[in-house]
Order: C-alpha cells, then structure tokens, then sequence
C-alpha cells in the first residue's frame, strides 16, 4: 500500500449523497479513473437515529427503513461486466463514538434471539486505539467498512442486508487499513458504494452489531481487465488477533451435527465463562462477544458432529 495517497474526490453524508439500495439505475456521484483515490463519508447503520445518549429502547424502536445508509455510487471509468474492481483501502477515520445493541428476541436478529428477551445497548467510546467497554475492558479499534460492493447486473431495488456475489453486506473484518477487496463488476462503472462501518467486530458479529460507529472510509479503485472472479475476494494482513500478534487466547468449543447448532453453543458456552469468570451479565457477555470474539470452524470432516470455538483475546481485560 501506498504510504502516501492525494485525494481525487469527496463525498460527504449529505442526504443527495446516500441510498440504501442496491440498484443498477442510480446515477454515478462522480466518475473516477483507475488510480483515483475517493474519501467517503459514511453514516452509521441505523442512519443517525441513535446518539451518545440512547438507550436500548431507542435501539430497540429504530426503524430499519433507512437501513443500510450507503454513500455513492462512484464510477469507475472503463470498468466493464466480466472485469474486477480493486478497492484498496487507504484510511478509515471515526468520529469518536460507536453502539453495539441487540433487538428484543421476538423480532429474530442476531445468532441467539431466543435467549434474550429484552434489548441490549452499549454507546462506547472510541480513543486512537482503544474502545471503552464495562468494567474497564477495552477493546482494541479494527476499523472497517461492514457494506463494500458495486451494483448487480439485475434489475430493479435490492435489500442491502445479505451479502451479495457483488460485495455488500460481507462484514469482513480483516478489510482494514491497508487490504484491498477484489469484486466483480457486472454493470458498466462498476457504480461502487459504502458504510456500515465498525470500529471493531469479532468474525461472527453474533449479537447482529459490531461497534457500529459513523466514519470516513478512504480508498483507491484500479480496474483489472486480466483477472477473473464471481465473488468477493480480498488480501489484507489483517490484524487478525485484536494486538496484531500471537496472544493467549480462551477458547469454548460447540459440538454439533448442525454447524448453526455448534455455532450457538460455542457462544453459549463463551457467554457462561464471561459471566463467570468476568463478572458480565448476560447482555454484556452477548455485545462483547459480537465486538471482540472471533468465530473459527475447526472441522467438517469427521461426521457426524462438526466442531466451532468462539476465541476471547485475554489482552482485553484489565490487568
């Protein structure tokens, strides 16, 4: 990556500036050559109805209309279907604060809705390095976009929820500072957007948030006419534990002949071993797991039951 970068265009949040759907008719903010570096302003997930002062029954009765606020689209000049879209990221900025929360269980979201009836809310505050959680844990900053993708060749609206062969809603938390995310463009101009970015996440984001926080996503397009993908792909290096390096890490595994299954046991068992061990209540556990517990499948082969373990980086707790 380049040490240096010149920013060719800006976009700011300005309402003239954002959509939330994935269409191939939106006309192009700007058009940017391969090698232009575009610095976008991103809102956060719920569009600006939550504050440092909200509570999780603000959270809870946020409308999700608005849902995902993306801003764009940019073209890409020369990008045509069959090519790739190079994003490189240059530079990821908050603007001081981000939430983690998680919806009362009847509404579905998350990975265990049926375990918490009520919502959960946490406002933390975000330092150069470090995000601020209960009892003096913090957790260290991985900024990235969660929505990075380029319109569909098919027609029509389309929900900014699922992750697309486009890019999307991929929530890849290695696509920080430094890596670059590969997409296949299917229109002409490729038509690139973004947000949803977090302050940091854990591989799983279980509870259906990371450290959801307002930001300036910086990046670079390069078109590549030689290379040939169907779906996203990406080179980062990471961090890809929360201090950069090898670090004690605790592990609770989930055994099942259902990976869904021993997904959701692994967070149980991490969700008992923080109240435990940390103090935490259940809610609590329920957000740090989805901001800083990393998910990892161990096996699929030895039928019938497979193997998921959720990590928990012991550098996040006080000394």
């Amino acid at each position: 990556m380049s040490s240096t970068f010149t920013v060719d265009q800006e976009l700011t949040a300005a309402e003239e500036n954002i959509h939330n759907k994935w269409d191939n008719r939106l006309e192009p903010l700007v058009t940017v050559d391969s090698g232009e570096v575009v610095r976008f302003e991103c809102r956060d997930a719920l569009d600006r109805q939550l504050t440092p002062e909200s509570t999780a029954e603000d959270f809870a009765n946020a409308n999700f209309d608005p849902v995902h606020p993306l801003t764009g689209p940019v073209e890409i000049a020369g990008a045509e279907p069959g090519d790739v879209l190079a994003v490189e990221f240059l530079d990821f900025e908050h603007k001081g604060w981000g939430y983690t929360g998680y919806f009362p269980g009847g509404m579905g979201f998350g990975l265990l809705p049926e375990d918490f009836d009520k919502p959960g809310f946490h406002v933390w505050d975000l330092g150069d390095e470090v995000a601020h959680f209960v009892k003096d844990i913090e957790v260290p900053l991985g900024m990235f976009a969660g929505v990075s993708g380029v319109a569909p060749a098919e027609g029509g609206a389309h929900n900014t929820l699922p992750p697309r062969d486009t890019g999307g809603n991929i929530d890849i938390k290695h696509l920080t500072k430094g890596s670059t995310l590969y997409l296949p463009v299917e229109v002409e101009g490729a038509l690139f957007s973004t947000g949803d970015c977090h302050a940091a996440q854990g591989d799983g984001e279980v509870c259906v948030t990371g450290i959801e926080a307002p930001m300036f996503v910086t990046a670079r397009f390069d078109v590549l006419k030689g290379k040939s993908i169907s779906q996203p792909e990406f080179e980062t290096t990471g961090p890809f534990t929360p201090t950069g390096a090898d670090e004690p890490m605790y592990g609770t595994s989930g055994v099942a002949d259902d990976l869904m299954v021993a997904t959701k046991k692994a967070i149980r068992h991490m969700i008992s071993h923080l109240q435990v061990e940390h103090g935490l209540t259940a809610g609590e556990a329920y957000i740090l797991c989805s901001a800083a517990v990393d998910l990892k499948i161990n096996e699929v082969v030895d039928a019938p039951n497979w193997t998921v373990s959720a990590y928990l980086p012991e550098s996040i707790f006080p000394e």
